[in-house]
């Protein structure tokens, strides 16, 4: 449908609305007549029940999912009370000249209370619905249109079918079809005597030998005499060695028997007792081992 055909359908539906709309006005004044509203708020009533109704029928053309839902059932609601209203109206002559009592819409008291709620309760119902509407509206976010989507896929068919073919073209070009070529055949061979020989030789001209370079006398050089003292090499003086004499293994055990006397087991370490006798690594786990041993068969008798 062109832009002047949905104008016009537009059109049609505001002037049904309105119609209708007078028409049910005189309902809706009287019933509010009725249930204690003053001459202002009798005539601003119709507003209340229809105009919420057509605010809930644009509402269902903007919005989608839930929130249609939603301004749908409002629409029902307030569609199916007007309808109820509108019908008691007719029922009921003595709305038409206003001399019936107030709060008084049926005979049956329960039906009366029922109808009293129903028309009281629309105008508050108006503010929550109507405010919940208008608030979805305005956050409403239209989903993106599925128009351009046949378009792309055209698009990209095109573009496909294109490199399909460019890639044939180029695959052509690249690689020709291959040539068949007669083989050729060799000669088969001759022999020839090795005394002699099948080609004449060419002489090769002897490139002639390089003059030689006249000798450049040695002159003697001087040694330079180096300013640096000399290191000491050799046998490392007696002066230099240490002082104190080396121990032998039963002098170590000794020595380190009368050093760790009054030690504790767990001071009986290698560590401790390098550091003690002065001696390696090596002799010290030595020497710990042996103490070690001595002491676990005192111990054991």
């Amino acid at each position: 449908m062109n832009r002047w055909g949905k104008g016009l359908l537009v059109l049609a539906l505001v002037v049904v609305v309105a119609m209708a709309f007078r028409v049910s006005w005189n309902a809706l004044r009287d019933i509010a007549t009725a249930i204690g509203a003053d001459d202002t708020a009798a005539t601003l009533y119709p507003f209340v029940v229809d105009g919420l109704m057509a605010l809930a029928l644009v509402a269902t053309l903007v919005l989608t999912d839930q929130a249609r839902t939603f301004a749908l059932r409002v629409l029902g609601t307030y569609t199916a009370a007007s309808l109820v209203l509108n019908y008691v109206h007719g029922l009921i002559p003595k709305l038409h000249g206003a001399t019936v009592d107030w709060g008084r819409l049926a005979d049956w008291d329960p039906a009366n209370y029922a109808l009293v709620l129903l028309a009281t309760s629309l105008p508050v119902g108006s503010i929550y619905f109507g405010s919940d509407l208008v608030a979805k509206v305005l956050h409403h976010r239209p989903a993106p249109t599925t128009e351009s989507i046949p378009a792309l896929v055209a698009n990209a068919e095109e573009s496909t079918e294109s490199m399909n073919k460019r890639s044939t073209a180029d695959l052509a070009e690249s690689t020709p079809a291959p040539v068949a070529t007669a083989p050729v055949r060799m000669p088969d061979p001759v022999t020839v005597p090795f005394e002699k020989s099948a080609l004449p030789l060419k002489p090769v001209p002897t490139p002639a030998a390089p003059a030689p370079a006249p000798a450049v006398g040695r002159r003697p050089v001087a040694a330079a005499e180096s300013t640096r003292p000399r290191r000491a090499t050799g046998r490392v003086p007696a002066v230099a060695r240490s002082s104190r004499p080396k121990r032998t293994p039963d002098q170590l055990l000794d020595e380190a028997r009368r050093v760790t006397a009054d030690w504790p087991d767990a001071k009986l370490t290698a560590e401790g007792i390098r550091l003690a006798v002065h001696t390696s690594p090596v002799n010290a786990r030595m020497l710990r081992d042996t103490l070690r041993g001595e002491r676990a068969a005192k111990a054991a008798v």
